[in-house]
């Protein structure tokens, strides 16, 4: 994987999303001597994804730790750390590897501010590469945010583009409360363009990534390039798609989302995960409690199919697409 990156004019660099996540630890732990790495592999080799790449060379092992493989040890551990005072940052390899460590995540990192009546915080960045796309089998292309959305106590963020990993990732570092971070996988090697030092936006924002009038489309993580593409094909037929980066899955940016629901008075929310039960559902019903008189359609949903991940020679037909999107589209305008 190439890591490059390559300098423009004045601080804006060209990286891919897997440079701005590493550039963005680097910033972290630069500017903070308690904010440790921990994770399989991601020390001398960098991480799979090589995400992590030339990090242990630079600080040294005693700050980006190889641990063994053993989920529920690495995320218990860095609850103790952040006990005495450090930021650990921790990855889980592929997304379905998170699950042995779902009880340590789901009843002490989410739980100890509201158990501690707020004495106790757990400053701990949860690093998680999520999606399909990669030829992988199941427990490796799970996108499962919606088990920790569901969990009060949590902050759940998702990049989508170099600058917001580069930046998301300094901020969730910040944050005093644990975040799960998403990162798309299949979108590691798309590159972009980094403005080192501009302000950047409130991590817990969304962003309206193509203004547009005749719909909405709700996005995050590897389904918003998906969308974009899409809004370029409607636009070239005729139709004006607005395309909202979500970012933060929790909390949401409401006021962002139903501003935009309130002008165009159509929407559809596409996510990897499966429809069912999923945080598109939850979406579609606070859309429907707010913005129910501007509503022109029913809320639709774009999702994955509620099986589980198949395998690799049929993915494409379980991930949502450029059709697929364009079907709701056409499905939401028909009303």
């Amino acid at each position: 994987m190439s890591t490059d990156v390559s300098t423009r004019a004045g601080s804006t660099q060209t990286m891919t999303i897997a440079k701005g996540i590493n550039s963005g630890l680097r910033a972290a732990m630069e500017n903070d001597p308690k904010v440790l790495l921990m994770g399989e592999d991601i020390g001398k080799l960098g991480g799979v994804f090589r995400v992590t790449e030339g990090l242990q060379k630079d600080f040294g092992e005693d700050r980006v730790i190889d641990t063994p493989l053993a989920e529920a040890g690495i995320v218990g551990t860095a609850i103790g750390l952040a006990l005495r005072g450090y930021r650990p940052v921790v990855e889980i390899q592929f997304d379905g590897f998170v699950y042995p460590a779902f009880d340590h995540i789901i009843s002490q990192v989410a739980k100890m501010r509201a158990r501690s009546l707020g004495t106790v915080a757990l400053p701990i960045v949860i690093r998680i590469p999520v999606g399909g796309g990669i030829g992988a089998v199941e427990h490796h292309s799970e996108s499962n945010e919606a088990y920790f959305t569901h969990t009060a106590g949590l902050k759940v963020v998702c990049c989508a583009n170099p600058e917001d990993a580069y930046w998301m990732m300094q901020q969730a570092v910040e944050t005093d409360d644990p975040v799960i971070f998403y990162e798309p996988k299949r979108r590691y090697w798309d590159k972009g363009e980094v403005d080192t030092s501009a302000a950047p936006r409130d991590l817990f924002e969304s962003r309206v990534v193509k203004e547009g009038s005749d719909l909405t489309l709700l996005a995050y993580g590897p389904m918003v390039k998906t969308c974009l593409q899409a809004a370029q094909v409607a636009e070239e037929e005729g139709t004006s798609l607005e395309v909202i980066d979500l970012r933060t899955l929790s909390p949401l940016d409401l006021p962002t989302i139903t501003d935009s629901v309130r002008r165009t008075g159509r929407v559809v929310v596409v996510h990897e995960a499966p429809t069912f039960g999923g945080l598109g559902g939850e979406i579609a019903a606070r859309l429907t409690e707010d913005c129910f008189f501007h509503l022109e359609a029913p809320v639709l949903r774009v999702g994955g199919y509620n099986v589980p991940y198949p395998p690799s020679r049929v993915e494409e037909d379980f991930l949502p697409d450029l059709d697929r999107v364009l079907d709701a589209v056409d499905r939401s305008l028909k009303y």
